[in-house]
């Protein structure tokens, strides 16, 4: 368990209003219960593969729709047809977006968010081999839902963010550029085009995307184009919980589903990944290489960053 500094607690305020600071319960990272995470990733992987347009999603979807209905949050399924997609020919897509009602007599307003947060859902299609994404597709959905959970104990915050569970991120055979596609990304390019036509865009003030945190070996490894306000802040809830060392940037570029944010809805955006994986796309990646421990660290930080950003 990860042990926060006992100076370093953001201050919570008053009750809160769209735009303004969020009332937020002491400590409120501490909350997060990486065990509880993994069992959520279970949940998951006990359907087996999950690629997009699959049965074995749409029961994938379901369970993440229970559960964040469980922690009083509202669903919207976006669903959009996608073409052409390579091998495929015309696909049908499903994102969910999760919302919190800051008043439960009224449903949860569309202009009172101010932070995104992400993470693909579907599994990698492979032919040759059973890949049940333990890590990749499963670690971040789990703590995804466990954050759900959470931010549930303190409405005014929850009702700030936007939860999204991308489809459609793994390529069918490779990646086409973020912006244009066809291939992969496609849910998240999706989401960031209606955001920016809809002008919904301009109320958000950054996006986390979360991809393989629960590495037992965790390093994460964000990419090149995190924007530097939001490594700085991400860095410096790592440092006050202890854990500084396992984070840093990739020595490379990497392309997710930050990539359309930050590219067509122009809304600064970060990707929390460890890329140093060894079993990524192959059937190792499975639920004993996962742990509770980096789970919970990566919620942790990113509650942090909540509270000290939302809640000031």
């Amino acid at each position: 368990m990860l042990l926060a500094c006992a100076g370093c607690s953001p201050k919570a305020t008053g009750d809160a209003k769209p735009g303004s600071a969020a009332e937020i319960p002491p400590r409120l990272w501490e909350k997060f219960s990486g065990e509880n995470a993994l069992k959520e990733v279970r949940r998951q992987v006990d359907i087996g593969p999950r690629p997009s347009g699959t049965a074995a999603l749409a029961e994938a979807r379901t369970r993440i729709t229970e559960s964040l209905r469980q922690s009083g949050w509202e669903v919207e399924p976006q669903e959009f047809e996608h073409a052409p997609v390579p091998k495929q020919g015309t696909m049908h897509f499903i994102n969910l977006i999760a919302r919190f009602p800051a008043d439960k007599s009224h449903p949860a307003a569309h202009d009172a968010q101010t932070v995104i947060l992400g993470s693909h859902y579907d599994t990698k299609r492979m032919d040759s081999v059973r890949f049940v994404g333990a890590n990749d597709g499963g670690s971040s959905t789990g703590a995804l839902l466990e954050l759900a959970r959470v931010l549930a104990k303190a409405p005014a915050l929850a009702s700030r963010i936007e939860l999204v569970f991308f489809d459609g991120e793994e390529a069918i055979v490779q990646f086409g550029p973020a912006e244009t596609g066809p291939d992969g990304l496609v849910g998240s390019r999706h989401y960031a085009q209606q955001l920016r036509d809809s002008g919904r865009a301009k109320q958000f003030k950054f996006g986390i995307v979360w991809d393989m945190i629960g590495d037992a070996d965790l390093t994460v490894t964000l990419p090149r184009d995190t924007p530097p306000d939001l490594s700085a802040k991400l860095f410096e809830g790592a440092e006050a919980l202890g854990v500084r060392g396992k984070f840093g940037f990739s020595a490379g570029d990497i392309t997710d589903d930050h990539s359309p944010l930050i590219l067509i809805a122009k809304i600064p955006s970060m990707d929390v990944i460890d890329f140093e994986y060894p079993p990524w796309h192959t059937s190792a990646d499975t639920m004993d290489k996962l742990s509770a421990t980096s789970i919970e660290t990566v919620g942790r930080i990113t509650l942090w960053m909540l509270a000290k950003e939302l809640g000031k």
